[in-house]
């Protein structure tokens, strides 16, 4: 029987054979942070409008989350679904982080610090925490999704959250840009495997 971190292994390997270079969750940190909130529970493709609007309202900064109505705000992401929720969740995290001296401030964090900071907002898990660690600020910290818990779940990995985390984070150089496209890889494998229910043709399955 494969060892999980052989198992591991084989799906960094397969997938940087199939996919190579990906560019992935592209934007300053500040929208990124947005994004992090607005991907919970629904697609990116939602996430994506729902920028592009936040944009055209001019709304797509955190100074600007916090100056803007709940309207006008609720209205821009309201294709991303949990709206409202989603809107209070906003408003929190930037008024959080801009009454702690900003996005230079945070910076300056140590990396274990930093993820503390933002898993005690409300409504910040794991992985929007994460999330905005490994794209928003570089660090090299791996995002564990539906997506990574599925594919690891047919490769017959039993590790969940944290334990899949340092899994991962073992076998990955310790740079950003490695953690930052391993985790592109899941998400593009997912959406031309898992999403369209091609499980059969799945090679993850074969391991």
């Amino acid at each position: 029987m494969i060892p999980e971190e052989k198992k591991a292994e084989l799906i960094i390997s397969l997938f940087q054979e199939l996919y190579g270079d990906v560019a992935w969750w592209p934007g300053d940190p500040e929208e990124v942070i947005i994004g992090a909130v607005l991907t919970q529970q629904t697609r990116w493709e939602n996430v994506e409008t729902a920028l592009v609007r936040l944009r055209e309202a001019g709304i797509c900064s955190l100074s600007g989350i916090v100056g803007a109505s709940d309207q006008a705000l609720e209205d821009a992401i309201y294709c991303t679904g949990f709206y409202r929720i989603k809107c209070e969740r906003l408003k929190c995290l930037a008024s959080t982080i801009l009454s702690c001296g900003g996005m230079n401030c945070l910076r300056e964090y140590p990396t274990p610090r930093l993820r503390a900071f933002f898993l005690a907002i409300k409504g910040a898990g794991p992985e929007t925490a994460d999330s905005i660690l490994c794209y928003g600020f570089n660090r090299p910290v791996f995002v564990i999704d539906a997506y990574t818990h599925r594919i690891c779940a047919c490769a017959k990995i039993s590790r969940k959250d944290a334990d899949l985390q340092a899994l991962f984070q073992r076998l990955l150089p310790e740079e950003h840009q490695a953690h930052r496209q391993c985790h592109a890889w899941f998400v593009e494998y997912a959406k031309n495997y898992c999403v369209k229910k091609r499980c059969e043709e799945c090679m993850i399955l074969n391991f």
